[in-house]
């Protein structure tokens, strides 16, 4: 979940970024003092849920509240102010919540936990692949019994999808055909690592073939490819590391 704070009053925000944190630990969270600063931040960033004040110098909660929904109408929108005298502006633009100061972790675990608009679980699996392949677990890289683990991964989330058989995996990571032990412990290991890690839905796989679960994974290879094309990740670089990559980052660099 994504998440953004705005108060112009330091010990307010403080408190109020306190707050989200004690009942969301693993949110992404971003504090601000100034709704200027909330709009350079979305310009390259989403957010789910917004906590904003209302009263203050420049533009005003109600005022950026306006232009997040026009940016993305699903956004949940909750004000933390001091004063009831907004409830109405707030329930014109269907607000999730509106609490009143001072704010308390139980108040917003309130309003996190009964948000108008209810935010898709976070994948925990991400994957990058512009510039060197690496792959995250909750933010944190993910670790393999065998360094060629990663590589079958990475080939797996390369083809987007598709069932690669035993015999493509070999050519493609070792260039010939003497390595079937070998690929069997790379396909253990790979299978018990994310199974102990809570996923092992990322991966199926059936009789001699094997392949990634695209809508399991978070993905700036494929969020490009869906024209998520944010903060310019692709710079003529994709799989650095892997000299089988270099058909499909010669067909990125023709469509960019």
């Amino acid at each position: 979940m994504k998440i953004i704070a705005l108060d112009d009053e330091e010990l307010a925000l403080e408190g109020l970024m306190a707050a989200i944190r004690a009942c969301a630990p693993n949110a992404e969270l971003h504090g601000f003092s100034y709704a200027e600063d909330v709009l350079v931040f979305l310009r390259d960033h989403s957010c789910d849920v917004a906590f904003l004040d209302v009263e203050m110098a420049g533009i005003n909660g109600v005022e950026l509240a306006e232009q997040l929904k026009l940016r993305n109408p699903d956004v949940n929108l909750i004000f933390a102010t001091g004063f009831s005298s907004y409830q109405g502006s707030a329930f014109a633009l269907h607000a999730s919540g509106y609490l009143m100061k001072p704010i308390t972790a139980e108040k917003v675990k309130r309003e996190l936990d009964n948000l108008r608009r209810p935010v898709p679980e976070e994948k925990r699996i991400q994957v990058q692949c512009f510039g060197n392949f690496e792959v995250y677990l909750d933010g944190i890289p993910l670790e393999f019994k065998y360094h060629k683990t990663k590589e079958l991964l990475a080939y797996l989330a390369d083809r987007k999808g598709a069932l690669c058989t035993n015999g493509e995996i070999i050519t493609n990571l070792f260039g010939d055909d003497n390595h079937e032990a070998y690929l069997r412990s790379l396909r253990k290991d790979l299978l018990d690592t994310l199974e102990a890690a809570g996923c092992a839905d990322v991966i199926t796989q059936q009789r001699g073939r094997l392949g990634i679960v695209p809508q399991a994974i978070r993905c700036d290879y494929y969020d490009w490819c869906d024209g998520k094309k944010m903060g310019n990740a692709y710079l003529g670089e994709y799989m650095a590391q892997y000299g089988w990559s270099e058909y499909t980052n010669a067909a990125l660099q023709q469509i960019t």
